[in-house]
């Protein structure tokens, strides 16, 4: 007989219930949307930087990692059943980000982005999705992500001159 510990069975039933009883208010889905604004600027910039200078590393990798983030978010619209917003980048309704002259500039532009980032997660985004364990979820991992992994990767960059 299979017994799973109470606090894995509690932990999901606490990250499922949103999806069967609650709705998203206004600010948790504004939330959620410049979360994947944020995803989709990073990777347009990216994509103009590779663009330029090749699969520079490390945007060839971050870039991934912004997909696959994009991706995670987009989940959540589907199982809140909210309409995923267009991507403005891709439809040309926003302009894409333009590299710069040098990689070097690009690294220190990822290394400033990264920082903004998690700012933006921990002053507005996650307080506005308190209430959503699975939400919160998400966007703890895409705000641990920027300070843990691609923050440290651009400064790498940035300092190799």
């Amino acid at each position: 007989m299979f017994k799973a510990p109470i606090a894995t069975l509690l932990f999901s039933l606490l990250t499922a219930a949103p999806v069967w009883s609650q709705t998203l208010p206004p600010q948790a889905e504004a939330a959620l949307a410049a979360a994947l604004q944020d995803e989709r600027h990073a990777e347009a910039f990216y994509a103009a930087v590779m663009a330029k200078f090749g699969s520079a590393r490390p945007f060839s990798n971050i870039m991934k990692a912004e997909q696959q983030h994009e991706a995670m978010l987009i989940d959540l619209y589907a199982a809140y059943g909210v309409a995923v917003p267009e991507n403005g980048y891709t439809t040309a309704v926003i302009e894409a980000p333009l590299a710069p002259v040098t990689l070097n500039e690009a690294c220190k532009i990822g290394v400033e982005a990264e920082i903004a980032n998690r700012d933006l997660y921990d002053a507005t985004l996650l307080p506005a999705v308190a209430g959503y364990p699975d939400i919160t979820l998400v966007m703890q991992r895409l705000r641990d992500a920027s300070e843990e992994n691609h923050l440290p990767a651009f400064q790498r960059c940035a300092n190799r001159g």
